[in-house]
């Protein structure tokens, strides 16, 4: 890993991290950040602190395991999910988690998947060149034993025959990943807007 690779990815998460708290998806502590680093490794928010105010000390460094490469150091317990991700999708090279009011609610409506159809930022996302087009979300049953909930969602990968780059917890929050964090960033503000029309939709009846 270069000596510029751990500082890159820590503005890159920092930069995220505000973006992402003018939006409102991470509220208090709630989220976290990574990135892939070209050694495998992964760099990520410490458990704790508003991702609003990330500082370089916020970001650590842990293995695909999701242990901590520096004694002391404490990653999210949701480590384990970014690393899921990272092991499962070669092409992953950043995962975001937040915590919006849509994905709150509406996965708390109930179903194994939020299907979005006829969105024009459905094009966000991979193989979908037009508005005229679907997405199943899959949605989870939330759960603290983390390797579990892991364990739930690469079952569902694996008998779905096209996996989206996103999925939610319910009553918790989203999980959204890209090749880099302009895309994973791109991937979950298009998946935040769409989610916010339907909450509005659901309103409105």
């Amino acid at each position: 890993m270069s000596d510029q690779a751990f500082p890159a990815a820590t503005a890159a998460i920092i930069a995220a991290g505000r973006r992402m708290d003018r939006f409102g998806w991470v509220p208090a502590t709630a989220g976290n950040l990574s990135v892939r680093l070209a050694d495998g490794t992964v760099a990520i928010t410490r458990s704790g602190g508003h991702k609003g105010f990330l500082d370089a000390e916020g970001v650590i460094r842990v293995g695909l395991d999701g242990r901590p490469l520096r004694t002391g150091d404490r990653p999210s317990a949701e480590t384990g999910l970014h690393c899921g991700i990272y092991r499962r999708f070669p092409a992953a090279g950043a995962v975001l988690h937040g915590h919006s009011v849509p994905v709150t609610v509406l996965s708390r409506a109930g179903g194994e998947a939020i299907t979005l159809a006829g969105y024009e930022l459905l094009k966000a996302f991979p193989g979908l060149p037009t508005h005229d087009a679907a997405i199943a979300v899959p949605v989870f049953d939330n759960d603290q034993d983390i390797p579990r909930l892991q364990r739930a969602v690469e079952s569902r990968w694996d008998a779905l025959a096209e996996v989206p780059p996103g999925y939610l917890i319910r009553g918790h929050g989203v999980y959204v990943w890209g090749a880099d964090m302009p895309e994973a960033l791109l991937r979950l503000e298009a998946l935040e807007f769409m989610l916010a029309c339907g909450l509005e939709t659901r309103r409105a009846a």
